[in-house]
């Protein structure tokens, strides 16, 4: 007799939302600045060009802040959701065939590198004083910069739902 073990589902704990944390906001970090540099010389407001050693300076203290917000995250996630009740059940209508099909998370990709934008600016703008940066931002350039991220979020999302599809991730079991 041949028994089938149903895969238990459990939330993802803080490693998970960690790494997953850090790959995001590194890779929105590197896509803010160039668009907060191109919203910066586009509407000639603020100035922002540093250097590769000065952003690299900034990402370490991003990198921390990207920790902590991932760990106050996962905590206000699993308030809101105790045991994620809401994600098990979109991950089986995921492995059902139900999952979006090129985007993944269309709104949270939105969502997300538009906060991360935000998130680059400030964090510039608060440690560039203490590492001898020159940075100056307008609220029109940090807007315009979020805007052009959105089409840098939305390329991601397209990019791995397109990874996803091509690994067939997300199909249905036995078709």
């Amino acid at each position: 007799m041949l028994l089938t073990a149903k895969k238990e589902r459990r939330p993802p704990g803080p490693a998970i939302w960690i790494t997953v944390t850090l790959l995001w906001g590194t890779v929105f970090f590197i896509s803010s600045i160039f668009m907060l540099r191109a919203a910066s010389g586009m509407i000639g407001q603020g100035f922002f060009n540093p250097s590769p050693a000065g952003a690299f300076s900034v990402y370490c203290v991003h990198a921390a802040i990207l920790v902590v917000f991932a760990l106050a995250a996962m905590l206000l996630k699993n308030a809101v959701d105790p045991g994620s009740e809401n994600q098990i059940r979109r991950w089986e209508a995921i492995d059902q065939g139900k999952g979006e099909k090129f985007f993944i998370s269309f709104a949270g990709s939105i969502a997300t590198s538009f906060f991360f934008t935000l998130l680059t600016a400030a964090t510039f703008s608060i440690v560039s004083g203490m590492l001898g940066l020159i940075v100056q931002f307008t609220l029109p350039v940090i807007f315009l910069a979020a805007l052009f991220n959105i089409a840098a979020g939305l390329a991601a999302s397209l990019v791995v739902g397109v990874i996803f599809l091509v690994a067939k991730v997300g199909k249905r079991k036995g078709s």
